[in-house]
């Protein structure tokens, strides 16, 4: 029998419990061994659970019982998931997380503890919830060289999106559904302002690149400022809008990471990825384009990815599979100012055509954009080729001292 500890009875941990005890017999065959919850770790009270025997207040308990083999942490945040699950694992216990907070920042330490004390340190589901990712990087495509990711990693965002693209809902009218229907925080902040898509951006880089890459190193924009007069200029240009998190290595073997809302074609592989859904599309030498899908958050869903984890973990106690990483270095992610994109712009401007005979000047060929009812002094158009970041800014900051004013700037991508 392997004794386990949860951390946190919250929404994921609930979850793990949840499906601990109802598949308990396919779970034991799976594992080849039993797994048996000890401890659960609350600051609350739950009595009228028929485990509540098992909720305790002080995590030494969980710290300092050598029975416990492995500890599963869904507390959530850095503080105290990160000084619980490094203490655990000083004390040679086994740790499987959901918490992309701790693993986009405390990644490469917690694994080099994992592997200088045989330990196993997983996290399928800290990235896309349910949808297999972390194990089909390291295991199934371990065979190719994967030079780029890029992903719809966060649902909440992804569902304002689609009722602002489908039903023409403004951003706010959207947040309050997704906020009603439980997609939604009441702080919404680290969605709908890419911070979570950049955790998880952060994990996967990480692992397929083999340096820590932390999340201030990450160029990182939300979808707050995206307008449905956005929208309909997408639409124009056979678009449509997306929060996507992306990693590319570069030739110079730096890498090119960013989050940012993005106009993807109709055609492409991520643009029918809607509603609370995850797509991550990996790009491989030898496989080509391959396009992971499904619910990226919610109980369930990301109780399995744990859960499934706890199975490995238990399979493996006695032979381990290191998932490992180097820590990270200054300068190993480029600044996005030296890096190139397609760009769609939406400007206001007294002279119109004298904005985009600019525009032609400045960026080559262009493709003008259009809405229904634009106003005379809008203009909106989609750059034909890849333009400097820093370049754009410039001009940009030049044509404002002009008197043009930028209402809308989003990158375009392959996706």
């Amino acid at each position: 029998m392997v004794q386990i500890a949860v951390l946190g009875h919250g929404t994921v941990g609930s979850g793990v419990v949840e499906v601990l005890r109802k598949n308990h017999g396919s779970i034991t065959k799976k594992a080849h061994d039993e797994i048996h919850i000890k401890y659960i770790l609350d600051l609350r009270e739950f009595p009228d659970l028929p485990y509540a025997d098992k909720f305790v207040k002080d995590f030494s308990a969980i710290e300092n019982d050598p029975e416990v083999d492995i500890v599963v942490e869904c507390m959530g945040g850095l503080h105290p998931a990160y000084d619980f699950v490094k203490a655990c694992m000083l004390k040679g216990k086994h740790v499987v997380t959901s918490n992309k907070e701790l693993v986009a920042t405390k990644g490469a330490e917690l694994l080099k503890i994992a592997r200088e004390k045989n330990l196993s340190f997983l996290f399928e589901a800290s990235v896309g919830g349910g949808i297999p990712i972390i194990r089909p990087l390291y295991q199934c495509l371990a065979a190719n060289e994967v030079y780029e990711i890029a992903g719809i990693l966060n649902g909440t965002t992804n569902f304002i999106l689609t009722k602002m693209i489908r039903e023409q809902m403004s951003f706010q009218d959207a947040l309050d559904m997704a906020q009603k229907l439980g997609y939604a925080e009441r702080d919404p902040s680290a969605d709908v302002q890419g911070d979570d898509s950049c955790r998880k951006i952060c994990i996967l880089a990480s692992l397929v690149f083999g340096k820590h890459v932390y999340p201030e190193q990450v160029h990182t924009e939300g979808i707050t400022n995206i307008t449905l007069e956005d929208v309909e200029y997408a639409e124009s240009l056979d678009g449509v809008i997306k929060l996507l998190g992306r990693v590319k290595k570069l030739e110079d073997g730096h890498l090119s990471v960013m989050v940012c809302p993005a106009i993807v074609g109709r055609s492409g592989q991520l643009a029918s990825v809607e509603d609370v859904f995850n797509g991550i599309l990996v790009r491989g030498d030898a496989v080509g384009d391959v396009v992971f899908y499904g619910r990226g958050a919610g109980k369930l869903p990301t109780a399995s990815a744990v859960v499934g984890d706890v199975i490995d973990c238990v399979k493996r106690l006695e032979y381990k599979k290191y998932l490992y990483w180097e820590d990270g270095e200054k300068g190993y992610v480029k600044d996005y100012r030296e890096t190139s994109s397609r760009f769609y712009l939406r400007l206001k401007a007294s002279d119109a055509q004298k904005v985009l005979d600019a525009a032609k000047v400045a960026f080559g060929e262009i493709q003008e954009a259009h809405r229904a009812n634009a106003p005379s002094d809008e203009v909106a158009f989609a750059t034909a080729e890849e333009i400097q970041e820093s370049k754009l800014e410039q001009v940009l900051s030049q044509w404002e001292q002009d008197g043009t004013q930028v209402l809308g700037c989003i990158r375009l991508f392959d996706y």
